[in-house]
């Protein structure tokens, strides 16, 4: 068998990066995790084999087969429709690029297909095999891809993969994981009329990098099933996973095409491989297809709130807050252990001169305004609330304690860090300016915006929100309704611990009133909020923003409520024991 001896070289690069560890939130991750290795249980490789193949004739790819578990359910299927014996090898392929792991696969091949079982793995990088002349075409793709960040994926493996996205008329960029062009590249493998049954992140229902293989999907195939489950598939993964079930392929991506896309959902894994699929699918719900404009989270809403959210936001009586305000990141420092401080260490080191107040924690915002002295009391409590923040020094030297305690940071390698090593000075942190508002970045509540009368910045643990001419009180006033809580469940993107995380542009399209509305006190916000009573707050601004300004019946607060409540829920309900809610 030819093994492709470029592309086994590649590998090496590919191992490499699996064995590094990178800075934010890719520290300490596993080998398994930096090279998307989470492997399908065989009752469901078996299930989705079973929902793929339909024929003893057909024809299945694997495209990214590890130690063969979808191959050897691919086998069992054709088998008990009518294919018999080693020659069934002539029906299958897989491709891995990991040697060890081809071998494991074809190792597992062999009870069923004897010799042949050798033919049916190749090692080589997918998407090399992909680009070869002459390529066949397949009934049916299985399998569970690697779900591996841009970043991570060395070359020569990710141009190849962001090539063959641009061949089918998609756009990648940066923060494409390589999931993705697995699915355009496996679509792009169909005959007219296959089928693709595939494990993936529940991310294709909500990331913005994944909008335009959405809006392919539903171009390619005359029917999607999402198989969404409460239950995480793979323990150790931070992602949702949900299954993607892909039929009647078309030969060319067609925008007129009426795909007809839906949803079922089910509390565990064990639910579904118990089932067959078409018992499965028959509780599936339909849903009208806006993939241009919409996130597919909204999906797990039914027929009646997602029109009256669509109504919402094209309603000119409300507006995203991006028309009130911005919203970016907070200060990136390179290294928070050195510029972010406590109050007896700004005392020790004598750098009073040369710090500013911070918000380093969404757990330091405990109500709906933070103030200097609130701020201060967390300086007193010793928390880090200190930025090392240097004014133009106009090319005059560091002295004293400051040189000092730079001197400490270079002795300590600090400097040399990527973003500190790429500014000059190094010691001198951009970005940093006193916002009107927080707005929290990550959310197991609430998605709350915190008014700043502390004259503090923050961390990029917190958004940073600066208004636009309006009164910042009245905009983060306005801001705690039902409506808000609503938008953020379909515009943030949930994770396997429950959190629901909001990227600065997602922030900017909460919704909100388009004129603003007497909503209840700030100070009488945040006295209720710090006492445990948010439901007080949201619904005395029913009363005074959602029907008072806006004009929504009782019945549609009630309605709004219920969605953010259903879309919370859902999410709440994977998070992982011990972690506790903070915000």
């Amino acid at each position: 068998m030819n093994k492709h001896a470029t592309d086994v070289a590649d590998y090496t690069a590919l191992k490499d990066a699996s064995e590094r560890t990178h800075s934010g939130r890719f520290t300490a991750l596993d080998a398994d995790k930096l090279r998307g290795g989470y492997y399908t249980s065989a009752e469901l490789a078996r299930w989705l084999c079973t929902w793929a193949i339909r024929d003893a004739g057909e024809q299945v790819l694997e495209p990214s087969c590890g130690d063969g578990s979808f191959l050897e359910a691919a086998s069992k299927r054709l088998e008990e429709l009518g294919a018999h014996g080693p020659s069934r090898a002539n029906q299958l392929r897989g491709v891995e690029i990991i040697p060890d792991e081809a071998d494991k696969a074809r190792a597992r091949l062999k009870d069923g297909l004897g010799y042949r079982a050798a033919d049916v793995v190749e090692t080589s990088d997918f998407f090399a095999w992909w680009s070869r002349p002459h390529r066949p075409e397949y009934d049916a793709v299985i399998g569970n891809p690697p779900f591996i960040r841009y970043q991570s994926f060395p070359e020569p493996h990710r141009t190849r993969a962001m090539d063959i996205m641009k061949e089918q008329g998609l756009s990648p960029n940066r923060l494409t994981n390589i999931w993705v062009p697995f699915v355009v590249a496996a679509a792009a493998a169909l005959k007219e009329g296959g089928r693709m049954s595939l494990v993936l992140p529940a991310e294709l229902l909500q990331v913005s990098y994944a909008a335009q293989l959405r809006s392919f999907l539903t171009d390619r195939f005359g029917r999607v099933d999402l198989i969404a489950c409460n239950e995480l598939f793979f323990e150790k993964a931070e992602q949702e996973v949900l299954l993607l079930l892909a039929d009647e392929a078309r030969p060319a991506p067609s925008a007129s095409n009426p795909c007809k896309v839906n949803l079922t959902e089910s509390d565990s894994v064990a639910d579904i491989v118990k089932r067959s699929p078409p018992a499965v699918l028959r509780g599936a719900s339909p849903k009208t297809v806006c993939h241009d404009s919409e996130k597919w989270l909204k999906y797990f809403l039914n027929a009646d709130e997602i029109s009256f959210m669509r109504a919402l936001r094209v309603s000119e009586k409300t507006v995203e807050l991006g028309s009130y305000a911005s919203v970016n990141v907070g200060v990136v420092t390179g290294k928070n252990q050195f510029f972010v401080l406590r109050e007896s260490e700004v005392s020790d080191l004598g750098l009073q001169k040369y710090t500013m107040p911070l918000i380093a924690r969404s757990a330091h915002l405990e109500g709906a305004i933070v103030d200097k002295a609130g701020w201060r009391t967390l300086a007193d409590e010793n928390q880090r609330v200190h930025l090392l923040h240097l004014a133009p020094m106009n090319g005059t030297k560091p002295k004293g304690s400051l040189a000092s305690y730079i001197r400490l940071g270079e002795d300590q390698q600090v400097h040399k860090g990527y973003k500190c090593s790429v500014r000059t000075p190094w010691y001198a942190v951009p970005s940093v300016y006193v916002p009107h508002a927080f707005v929290f970045r990550q959310i197991y509540n609430f998605p709350r915006i915190v008014l700043n009368e502390a004259e503090a910045t923050a961390t990029d643990t917190i958004h940073r929100m600066r208004c636009k001419g309006g009164d910042p009180r009245a905009i983060v006033a306005n801001s705690y309704s039902y409506l808000t809580a609503a938008s953020a469940e379909i515009e943030g993107r949930s994770y396997g611990g429950g959190v629901l995380e909001l990227e600065p542009t997602e922030a900017e399209k909460l919704l909100m009133p388009a004129a603003l509305g007497d909503a209840m006190p700030l100070e009488e916000s945040d006295a209720l909020i710090r006492a445990g009573k948010l439901e007080t707050v949201l619904e005395e601004n029913n009363r005074r923003v959602l029907m008072g300004q806006i004009g929504l019946s009782k019945a549609d607060c009630q309605m709004l409520r219920s969605i953010w409540e259903k879309m919370r829920n859902r999410r709440l309900a994977r998070r992982r024991a011990g972690k506790a809610p903070r915000g």
